[in-house]
């Protein structure tokens, strides 16, 4: 039964912001001047992030399942297929946002007050398809969140600093998720589904996808400078990381055109995994290895 629902939520995606959230994280230890960071503490940071993508992971699947089950694309999804019933997945995205929101009252005041708002953004992202192209923008907030609420659980207090590498996150994740919807561009458009490729066509959607990543390199680059400046513990090790990440930024861009979009897993899955992934890793290692 777990692995269903595992395969339910794609457990596996994960990947795309926690590296995010940790990097936050451990901005926030670096605020506070701390030698060490705490255990627990990132223990629960990891398990909000889990919880709160295993919501709304599920209960967009509970939401898009009529939809799914037109779409020869997810026609063999949990719920089309019978692997999994609507009510237990609905019992599972409660329990879920129980688990999240008990887990922010046990980090601070802050967390716990805010897990709504968190809540309202990632959960609401399933509806907006049905009346708005802009639903990217709004899974790209969801994610771009994660580092700004990982700070605020160490440090219980806004900065600037997280708040550019959420920008970042926003733009590369809703710029990656248009090139991922352009495999429903016709199914979107003759079932009154909005997204930008429906809207707009493969070409122009391509091409909307180029301009957002290229904010997200511009304030990634504005939050590696900031952050090597602020912090003396970060040195060039983060310059590699940052370049990396830009270079599959960039790569998968190659990998999918308006005409062939059999590589379209490869750029979203594989290469976004990779560079989150890696320019986290980067991040960390420049902090404790330098």
């Amino acid at each position: 039964m777990l692995t269903k629902y595992l395969s339910l939520i794609k457990f596996s995606h994960t990947v795309f912001a926690l590296p995010f959230a940790v990097i936050g994280f451990f901005m926030g230890s670096m605020m506070l001047q701390q030698n060490h960071f705490d255990p627990y503490l990132l223990v629960k940071v990891l398990l909000c992030m889990v919880f709160a993508r295993s919501a709304a992971m599920a209960f967009n699947r509970y939401l898009d399942r009529d939809i799914d089950r037109q779409n020869p694309r997810t026609k063999n999804r949990e719920i089309p297929a019978g692997i999994l019933k609507e009510k237990q997945v609905l019992f599972f995205v409660g329990i879920n946002v129980g688990l999240f929101i008990l887990t922010t009252y046990f980090i601070n005041l802050l967390c716990f007050l805010l897990s709504p708002v968190a809540l309202l953004v990632i959960l609401g992202y399933s509806y907006t398809k049905r009346f708005t192209a802009f639903c990217h923008l709004v899974l790209g907030l969801g994610l771009g969140l994660a580092p700004v609420g990982a700070y605020l659980a160490v440090t219980g207090s806004f900065h600037f600093l997280p708040v550019l590498l959420g920008l970042a996150v926003f733009f590369w994740v809703s710029g990656f998720d248009i090139i991922y919807a352009l495999q429903d561009e016709e199914f979107d458009q003759n079932h009154q589904l909005k997204s930008i490729p429906a809207v707009l066509g493969k070409k122009n959607a391509l091409l909307v996808s180029r301009m957002l990543h290229v904010c997200s390199a511009l304030f990634l680059t504005l939050f590696s400078y900031q952050a090597a400046e602020m912090f003396s513990e970060l040195h060039w090790l983060l310059y590699i990381g940052f370049g990396v990440f830009l270079s599959m930024l960039l790569y998968q861009h190659t990998l999918v055109s308006e005409k062939d979009l059999s590589r379209v897993n490869l750029a979203f899955f594989t290469f976004n995994g990779l560079a989150s992934v890696t320019f986290g890793l980067f991040f960390i290692a420049d902090v404790y290895l330098m």
